[in-house]
């Protein structure tokens, strides 16, 4: 079954239109036959989205009772029992009501899309889980409602519902967003312009990013090297010196002036023979732009200008960085160098800055390794020196009589000289030549092909050796050599790449993309099979599109073991590549080791604190349940017999005990079953603003009225919590603190204002607890000390922080001056009324926070 498709109406705040222009694509779809329907939108009572609905078929909602109230949800089950085509859903980033399906609607979405059911959906900026932090900072008020940002990374298709600040606020001035009384609030708090303009900043910031993705993709599925200028990416070539420091800032500043700027630092390494990179300075110029935003890169190519030009025309940059030579002025001779060549040969396309260091002109150059694969240019000159040179020689020398020795000697020299420009086989030439001239021109009988004195042969033949041996030596250095600097470039690229494997920096498909970089290739696929007859699986990829199902259908496989290869397409490596290419395919299958390793260890976790839990919970059942238990059977036995006639006294007292047991085993059964809630991650806090001298006095029902001394000033600012929460929290931080306190000892609780944030302080004067157990109290299932069995299961102070942190607060523990325990418990103070800021609103169940921010 296919899957179905996702696409989402992206906002950058409440009111912009998302479900609108949600229900508009559905009339639309509807008009052209599609099987549509709405599984979920919400109007807030907003006339003209009501009035959308019209005519669009809506499934069923499902009705859920939470604390006393009854509230609707998307039916998932009814959703794919209908099974239409295209589904509309609306508020991605919802919390369901505990009791559903699921926790998140965007999950309800993903069980849709895996039944081939498409879907059309909205969410708003702030909701994404990577902005939390940024949103907060703006805003001042922190979304509990997030989504995933890789579950809206991986719609099909995003569309943004832009509009200006001043167009949102006109449209909520003119009451089609909220509803008149709130209006005033809203404009004034959270729907200011300047909150309004960032948040608009950073929604067609996020899509940008999601368009350059489709962008790249696209380039690489159509074989774009053209570049196209959508934004400012600069490539930084770094040659390993201490200059690539001040390029790499110089990039970043260039990056700043535009808007969405990137900077991308390559290092070039020569497979025919590395440069004197210093693996140090190459690490600290790495991390130095990883700081700055930026991205590293390690290439291998011939032609360093070539290669670099590339990569650059690869990843579409619009501007390349290079500092000027360090070569001395005679050293140009040699060529024009990098910087030059790159400059003439970049096109109109590609903007390239000469950036001026402290190193220019020195004459510290990287040294070229000498020996190395002979280039292009070396060999000409050795054919012209191994033939011409001969000739010449020939012609001077038959206006000069120098002997026949001193005449071999000069064809030796000139052999030498092809040898070491143009290795063997110009050297095997000019001397075959050479003996020839000498024979024909010096040495007797003259101008002839035959010798008469044979110790002329000889001195023939010791010639035609020493030039051989000579061309030998030098081509085998030469080959000696290549090889050395190859391998030198090799360990330099596998000490980066296990660098980055044991950091734990690289997942499967990051080191691909570097495989794929590294050589020049279009893509690179990790495949795997679990039997020789079994079909092959791509657990990992990298580059276009369209990566080959079987090793053999790759331009180059490497075989991994029996069941997993390495496939690349592009172009055909040579054999010296293969190596390592070897060792990038072990090293992705150790990372691919690595996830399921780590996956499967976070399974074994799991399982084992669930049965550690249930052990816990079997103990607590035995024990602290069956206890209560046995005294209310008691009693109830008691009262029922017929042979005892029971004074009212007694009746009474009876009756007391029963109430007391059942009260015991209410509160024992409720920390199990909040307990629950939070290991499952189904407490939903319904956030509001809540005076602490109102909550506080209410949790102290459990305990003797004059075992709690209250110091709650009515003066002090209101919280944002769940009161129902906050209340149960502090009934079992105070219920523990009494259990501990020395009989005719009351325990003090007190609370204060403190810059953004209120305490609750919880002081008892009992035993105390180390400093090494403080952490651990707050454990499932411990009791410390020798606290009597019977009394609890150890999970009223895990319940207690576990609600605390679920509305964003913090519960610790410290010694009381003078002997005892002070529990503190911090949370967060209402500067500004939440309810100015609907779509800050957490996950509530009867507000739906995004359902009034759509």
């Amino acid at each position: 079954m296919a899957r179905g498709k996702l696409r989402i109406y992206l906002g950058a705040a409440p009111g912009v239109g998302k479900t609108y222009a949600m229900l508009s694509e559905a009339h639309r779809r509807v008009e052209r036959g599609t099987d549509c329907v709405v599984a979920f939108v919400e109007h807030h009572e907003r006339p003209r989205t009501e009035v959308m609905l019209h005519g669009l078929e809506q499934v069923p909602r499902r009705e859920l009772e939470y604390r006393g109230a009854v509230f609707t949800e998307m039916d998932v089950d009814a959703v794919l029992a209908r099974r239409p085509r295209v589904a509309l859903v609306d508020e991605l980033a919802h919390t369901n009501v505990p009791g559903s399906r699921n926790a998140k609607r965007w999950q309800d979405v993903e069980e849709l899309i895996a039944a081939g059911i498409d879907v059309i959906s909205t969410v708003n900026i702030q909701h994404l889980e990577s902005l939390g932090d940024v949103v907060e900072s703006i805003t001042g008020v922190r979304q509990q409602e997030t989504v995933p940002d890789e579950v809206v990374r991986r719609a099909d298709q995003i569309e943004l519902v832009d509009m200006s600040p001043q167009a949102l606020r006109r449209r909520m001035a003119h009451g089609n967003v909220y509803q008149p009384d709130k209006v005033d609030a809203a404009l004034s708090n959270y729907f200011r312009p300047g909150n309004l303009t960032a948040l608009r900043e950073l929604a067609l910031l996020w899509v940008a990013d999601r368009v350059d993705e489709y962008l790249k993709q696209y380039r690489r599925d159509h074989r774009v090297s053209k570049i196209w200028g959508s934004r400012e990416r600069i490539v930084v070539g770094l040659t390993g010196g201490p200059e690539g420091r001040t390029l790499i800032r110089r990039a970043a500043r260039l990056a700043e002036k535009g808007a969405g700027g990137e900077v991308l630092a390559v290092y070039i390494a020569r497979s025919d023979g590395l440069t004197a990179a210093s693996p140090k300075e190459l690490a600290v110029q790495r991390t130095l732009v990883e700081d700055l935003g930026g991205t590293f890169h390690h290439v291998v190519g011939d032609d360093i200008p070539a290669a670099l030009l590339d990569f650059a025309r690869g990843v579409n940059a619009t501007q390349v960085v290079l500092g000027s030579s360090r070569r001395k002025s005679w050293q140009y001779v040699f060529g024009p160098g990098v910087g030059a060549t790159v400059a003439r040969e970049s096109g109109p396309d590609l903007d390239v800055h000469i950036v001026t260091h402290e190193e220019a002109a020195k004459g510290r150059g990287l040294p070229v390794a000498r020996g190395a694969r002979l280039g292009r240019g070396r060999i000409i000159w050795g054919w012209i020196v191994g033939l011409a040179g001969p000739a010449a020689l020939a012609v001077l020398l038959n206006s000069v009589d120098l002997g026949l020795a001193n005449d071999m000697l000069l064809f030796l020299t000139l052999t030498v000289a092809a040898a070491l420009l143009g290795g063997l086989y110009p050297a095997l030439v000019s001397a075959a030549f050479g003996s020839f001239l000498i024979n024909f021109f010096y040495t007797p009988p003259l101008h002839r092909f035959t010798i008469a004195d044979p110790k002329n042969i000889v001195a023939l033949v010791i010639f035609i050796g020493v030039a051989v041996s000579v061309a030998s030596v030098v081509d085998l250095a030469a080959r000696r050599t290549h090889q050395a600097a190859r391998l030198r470039a090799e360990s330099g690229i596998l000490s980066f790449l296990a660098g980055n494997v044991l950091r734990g920096e690289t997942s499967v498909e990051e080191l691909l993309e570097r495989v794929r970089e590294t050589f020049g290739m279009e893509s690179a696929a990790l495949l795997e099979r679990a039997g020789d007859v079994e079909p092959w699986v791509c657990v990992g990829r990298a580059g276009r599109d369209g990566t080959v199902a079987r090793p053999e259908d790759a331009d180059v496989d490497i075989p991994v073991g029996d069941h997993m290869a390495l496939a690349l397409t592009g172009r055909v490596l040579p054999a010296e590549d293969r190596r390592v290419l070897a060792a990038f395919a072990a090293q992705a299958v150790i990372v691919l080791d690595r996830r399921r390793l780590q996956e499967e260890a976070d399974q074994a976790k799991e399982l084992a604190e669930g049965n550690r839990i249930r052990t816990a919970l079997l103990a607590a059942v035995s024990h602290d349940l069956r206890t209560p238990l046995a005294g209310i059977k008691a009693a109830v036995t008691s009262l029922r017999s017929d042979d005892v006639e029971w004074s009212e006294e007694d009746r009474a007292e009876l009756l007391e005990g029963i109430e007391k047991g059942a009260d015991r085993l209410d509160h024992l059964v409720g920390n199990l079953l909040d307990m629950s809630r939070l290991q499952t991650g189904t407490v939903a806090p319904i956030i509001r603003e809540a005076d602490l001298d109102e909550v506080v006095p209410m949790a102290l029902g459990g305990v003797p009225e004059d075992s709690v001394e209250l110091d709650v000033p009515e003066s002090l600012p209101m919280v944002r919590v769940d009161p129902g929460l906050l209340e149960r929290a502090v009934a079992n931080v105070v219920e523990n603190a009494v259990k501990y306190s020395p009989p005719g000892t009351s325990v003090k609780v007190a609370a204060s204002a403190i810059a953004d944030r209120v305490e609750v302080r919880v002081v008892d004067r009992g035993p105390g607890v180390p400093d090494d157990a403080k952490e651990r109290i707050f454990e499932p299932f411990q009791r410390h000390g020798d606290a009597p069995r019977g009394t609890g299961v150890g999970l009223g102070l895990a319940v207690a922080r576990g609600f605390t942190e679920a509305m964003g607060g913090t519960l610790d523990a410290e010694d009381t001056p003078g002997g005892g325990l002070t529990m503190v418990l911090t949370l967060r103070a209402a500067a500004r009324p939440a309810t100015l800021a609907p779509a800050s609103v957490s996950a509530e169940p009867s507000a739906h926070s995004e359902r009034q921010t759509s």
